[in-house]
């Protein structure tokens, strides 16, 4: 059964992922975007998932096998505003750092599409031209608008806190926060998309990766954030156990992210006491 809010939210959505698309195109042609039109086209997405709570369902229920590039800004915009929340910023800053985050691919626009859309592995010379999509963001956000914060984002979000990420090397410190950010959700979207696992993918496991990646790649702070935010969301899903049992989570751990309390049948199987158990998969 749908979510109530299917019917009022699916075609806001979908109007985001066509104004993306229209921006995409605008940079593609004229090398600069509109800086009223990247408000007009953000702005009404915010205004109504403000409310929405469930963020792990919606966008897998939004999310389509078409237009993975658009697509994949609106939840990256969407998240970005959401993480920032989490981590107190004030609303303004929540929607200016979700903006930043929306745009954070523009710079796509000038690379090859048939690149951009390959199934198979890159050769090493384009996946070189894609580690230049940054650097396109960074020139055109500069060009187009008064906004250095999304131009930085746009720049550094595929830094990595151990120097191993692109364009520049850059280490810890030396990346923007809202960068940061960007890059914890950037993974996120990039991993629930239908483009990267073509089946139903297991939920918990992209959060397992991005928890992963906290140790080395990912802001710690900022990763166990949204993980820590993410994880409630399951409470009524229903899991698979490794030993083959379901059941229905009910209740999650502030701090064992990944050993909630389940309940199977009339009985409770609490993961934190029962450390040779784990759950295998998370359905929607």
């Amino acid at each position: 059964m749908s979510p109530k809010w299917i019917p009022t939210v699916q075609p806001i959505y979908e109007d985001t992922v066509q104004g993306c698309k229209a921006l995409f195109e605008q940079a593609h042609s004229e090398g600069v975007i509109q800086a009223d039109l990247v408000r007009d086209t953000f702005q009404p997405l915010v205004n109504n998932f403000r409310m929405e709570r469930d963020v792990v369902s919606m966008l897998l229920l939004l999310n389509s096998k078409d237009d993975y590039t658009y697509q994949h800004s609106v939840q990256v915009g969407m998240l970005s505003f959401y993480l920032a929340s989490w981590l107190g910023y004030s609303e303004e800053e929540a929607v200016e750092i979700g903006q930043a985050g929306f745009l954070h691919d523009i710079g796509k626009s000038h690379i090859n599409e048939q690149i951009l859309n390959k199934p198979g592995r890159l050769t090493d010379e384009e996946f070189d031209e894609i580690k230049r999509h940054p650097i396109y963001g960074y020139e055109i956000i500069s060009k187009s608008m008064d906004n250095e914060l999304a131009a930085v984002v746009a720049a550094q979000h595929h830094e990595r806190m151990d120097g191993t990420g692109y364009p520049n090397g850059l280490k810890g410190e030396e990346i923007h926060p809202v960068a940061k950010i960007v890059a914890v959700v950037d993974v996120y979207s990039a991993m629930i998309s239908m483009r990267v696992y073509r089946e139903k993918r297991d939920l918990l496991h992209v959060l397992r990766e991005i928890y992963r990646m906290s140790f080395y790649e990912l802001d710690p702070e900022t990763a166990h954030t949204f993980i820590k935010h993410m994880i409630p969301n399951f409470i009524g899903k229903r899991a698979e156990l490794s030993n083959g049992q379901t059941g229905v989570i009910v209740m999650t751990h502030p701090t064992e992210f990944f050993r909630p309390l389940i309940q199977i049948g009339e009985h409770f199987v609490d993961l934190t006491n029962e450390r040779e158990l784990e759950v295998k998969s998370v359905y929607l």
